[in-house]
């Protein structure tokens, strides 16, 4: 279908070729939320701009949109644009005709350069859209930091008004205790003892949590401070009838840490695999480490915890246990102390049932 392109035809082509850049740049600015109808504005604007725009089809296709204006024939002719996000090709919009009935004749040079003038301005919106929401993101995060900044002095605040009355609870219940020969009174006073122990333990994690939790690393051996966490956990692994197996890749491996944190790490990890596990089960403590890197793993036979939650049970309150049996702090614990020695923890499946604690801690 190529004619005769006169002056006066090339002096209209750029009115609209200046018509369409000044629409997309407005429909650009005027985008709100909805980028699905943002781009199919623009495709309209740029099928109006071609030569022949009752025969134009126009197709953008950009990481998960795909907007068609017409029906792309079996057989075709098309300009090309490039959508690029830092020099990457991520997707293109191309101006087709049928080649029934045009060839590539049809399409004039000042169509390319239009075509690729629209591409930078789409690639450009992209790029302000991907920065709005790593901005909105990391607002996210500043105010759930904030969030848990008064969560951690508030919680504080209580931990220390309830230590001192349950402390005086505590002691007063065991001085009754030991004075006392009535049987009835006496169980009493046991469900008393054992509900102050608990609410006490749970104040100590509160403030555990709560503060920034300094610490005092030293180059300590490791293998003494495991061995050391499971002695005192013996009573519990009997009772449940549970082994542990402890294996360690080097007698002598010392890493930099705060024994009475990472004590703290030992205790709540095996003590929530005694609770998930089956009696004559077992719980696994592997310690091994590269030239860099010390990597223990805790593992049990349980039943596993789903992909769902894995992130959730680092949450502070978070817990899977009965009400009563579970304060939901112990592994935000865990969690504060990993990240306060610079380690990173992660969950993954144990083989063949159970889950598998995995710490990595700098050496």
């Amino acid at each position: 279908m190529n004619k005769e392109f006169t002056v006066e035809d090339r002096l209209k082509e750029r009115v609209k070729e200046l018509t369409c850049l000044y629409s997309i740049s407005s429909a650009l600015r005027k985008h709100q939320e909805d980028v699905q109808a943002t781009l199919k504005e623009i495709c309209e604007i740029t099928k109006n701009a071609w030569r022949y725009p009752e025969a134009a089809i126009v197709h953008l296709k950009y990481t998960s949109f795909d907007i068609k204006i017409g029906d792309i024939p079996s057989a075709y002719i098309f300009q090309e644009g490039k959508l690029s996000d830092h020099q990457e090709k991520i997707g293109n919009i191309r101006v087709y005709y049928d080649s029934t009935y045009f060839d590539t004749t049809d399409f004039l040079e000042e169509e390319q350069q239009l075509l690729d003038q629209i591409s930078i301005e789409i690639s450009d919106f992209f790029e302000r859209e991907s920065v709005k929401q790593r901005e909105e993101l990391l607002r996210r995060k500043a105010e759930h930091n904030d969030r848990l900044a008064i969560l951690g002095e508030i919680t504080a605040g209580i931990a220390h008004e309830l230590n001192t009355p349950l402390g005086n609870i505590l002691g007063f219940a065991e001085l009754i205790h030991a004075n006392n020969n009535d049987e009835q009174t006496k169980n009493d006073l046991d469900k008393i003892i054992k509900a102050s122990i608990y609410s006490r333990e749970i104040v100590k994690k509160l403030m555990f949590f709560a503060c920034e939790m300094p610490h005092q690393k030293q180059a300590q051996q490791i293998k003494p401070i495991i061995e050391q966490a499971l002695s005192l956990l013996g009573p519990n692994l009997k009772k449940a009838g549970i082994s542990c197996q402890f294996t360690i890749d080097e007698e002598n491996l010392v890493i930099p840490l705060d024994i009475i944190q990472f004590t703290q790490i030992i205790f709540n990890l095996v003590i929530n695999a005694i609770y998930v596990s089956s009696p004559k089960s077992y719980i696994e403590i592997l310690v091994s480490h590269t030239k860099d890197t010390l990597l223990m793993e805790v593992k049990d036979q349980g039943p596993g915890i789903p992909k769902s939650l894995r992130k959730k049970v680092f949450h502070p309150f978070y817990s899977t246990k009965p009400l009563g049996e579970g304060s939901g702090l112990g592994l935000s614990v865990v969690h504060g102390i990993v990240k306060a020695h610079q380690g990173e923890i992660k969950i993954v499946d144990n083989v063949p049932n159970g889950s598998n604690f995995q710490i990595s801690l700098p050496l």
